[in-house]
């Protein structure tokens, strides 16, 4: 076992580590919950009676509050981890399963405020619906409308353009990321290719270099060559190139073996 094995094993690393897997199985299980407690809730909240039984409603509360006691807990138990981690040698895979447990709390809160967002529309909307409907119910039996129900009835026109606006926000949103997204992978390719720009002028460089090499070690090979040959193949005379000032002089020697 390493030292920094040691040291994290020390700081308790492993025990958060064990506790924030359970505090996440229990969140998602009670997200699950939240969610379809939510529903029937609403569901229950859109009937002519106008409000919803009081288990179900009960149950739903008590449930958002154990799913925000639960993220609270998430919360510090990450930020406990984080410590242990810093005040050890930690290794790659250590900092991994870290980035990891933040981002399920980051996911778990998301769909909290998802849920209960939609949550809070729906069982707003039920009540709206809940109230137009009484003022109906008034309006036949008077036979006359209410100014209570004109506003709600402006209410609920105001609340559907708003539902309508929520939506197109949203999807500017998500073109904007994606926007953002194809914005910086065309600054990467960008980069990419001025970096092969900035770099073929050297290769350039180096090829013209190994040209000039292989020309001269051509002409000295060839004029080795003629050496060579002159020296095996004409014992009683050869003949030198003397090369001196860009001019060739022939100088003949005559020898006697």
């Amino acid at each position: 076992m390493t030292d920094s094995s040691l040291e994290l094993q020390e700081s308790g690393w492993e025990e958060l580590r064990r506790e924030a897997r359970k505090i996440e199985g229990d969140l998602d299980v009670k997200l699950s919950s939240y969610a379809k407690l939510g529903a029937r809730f609403t569901q229950a909240g859109s009937v002519e009676s106008g409000s919803p039984t009081v288990g179900s409603g009960r149950s739903w509360k008590s449930t958002e509050m154990e799913i925000q006691s639960l993220l609270e807990k998430l919360l510090d138990i990450n930020d406990s981890m984080s410590r242990c981690a810093a005040s050890a040698a930690s290794t790659t895979s250590v900092t991994q399963k870290l980035a990891r447990h933040r981002d399920i709390l980051h996911e778990c809160t998301q769909e909290f405020r998802r849920i209960k967002g939609n949550i809070n529309s729906m069982k707003e909307h039920a009540e709206l619906l809940s109230s137009v409907r009484e003022d109906i119910s008034e309006y036949k039996a008077s036979g006359s409308m209410s100014p209570r129900m004109q506003l709600l009835r402006e209410r609920a026109a105001i609340h559907g353009n708003i539902s309508h606006i929520d939506d197109v926000i949203s999807q500017a949103q998500a073109t904007r990321a994606v926007l953002g997204t194809q914005r910086s992978m065309f600054g990467d390719v960008q980069g990419k290719v001025k970096l092969l720009s900035d770099k073929f002028p050297i290769i350039r460089g180096l090829l013209g270099i190994l040209s000039i090499s292989t020309d001269e070690v051509s002409l000295f090979l060839d004029t080795s060559s003629v050496l060579f040959f002159l020296l095996t193949h004409l014992p009683i005379s050869f003949s030198l190139k003397v090369l001196s000032g860009g001019a060739v002089r022939e100088t003949l020697l005559f020898s006697q073996l």
